[in-house]
């Protein structure tokens, strides 16, 4: 809720109540959020675990999107990113990493990983994370890729070297043989449509519109 209709309520719950309670104006109540430390506690999950990475957008001003569509931009709209992790065994969200709207999911995941406390074993992302830089990362850390390629793929590192396979190599090649869908199904790429569920219970709960315009405060 909005602070300014934060204090409004106070007030009328207060006249309802027939109490005599001084409400703090919303400009205070913006000051004093900026304070507050809650430690929210997440369900005890134990590792090893797989997350799902994804991304939304959430709303600091500007006009909403039925306006837009039927009139174009009249103002200008500003934006936040804000990148998940979650278990989709028990749907928890375990880090999230708010940037600004310009950032790539790829560029955010190495530090949103690194605030997952578990240990992760399979991490599942569209499209957007077939990087190299991901992929390394995630190689390094001995975490499995669930990351269909780009359609342009390429195989990297060709099967006459003696090296072991790179995921993203077999995964290409899974692909050429058997098809896209083929692949999604045999790998349980769909768990990857529970983080988009997560996304949308929390849009659903608290809106698709920041509260306060400030960036520590949001």
């Amino acid at each position: 809720m909005p602070y300014r209709q934060t204090g409004g309520l106070g007030r009328a719950l207060a006249k309802l109540m027939g109490v005599e309670v001084a409400i703090p104006h919303h400009t205070s109540l913006v000051k004093r959020a900026a304070k507050l430390d809650i430690d929210t506690q997440l369900a005890d999950v134990k590792g090893p675990i797989d997350v799902i990475v994804d991304s939304t957008g959430l709303k600091v001003y500007g006009e909403g999107e039925w306006k837009v569509r039927q009139h174009g931009v009249g103002k200008r709209r500003d934006w936040r990113k804000v990148h998940f992790a979650v278990d989709p065994n028990s749907h928890a969200i375990l880090a999230e990493l708010m940037t600004d709207s310009g950032t790539h999911d790829a560029t955010a995941a190495k530090p949103l990983l690194e605030r997952v406390e578990q240990k992760i074993e399979t991490f599942y992302g569209d499209r957007a994370y077939d990087t190299w830089a991901v992929r390394e990362h995630l190689q390094g850390e001995s975490i499995h890729q669930i990351i269909p390629p780009q359609k342009n793929a390429v195989i990297k590192q060709h099967g006459n070297l003696k090296k072991d396979p790179l995921e993203r190599d077999e995964c290409v090649r899974q692909i050429r043989r058997d098809g896209k869908e083929t692949w999604k199904e045999s790998i349980g790429y769909h768990k990857r449509s529970l983080g988009e569920t997560a996304m949308s219970r929390l849009k659903m709960t608290f809106g698709d519109r920041l509260k306060n315009h400030d960036p520590p405060n949001q």
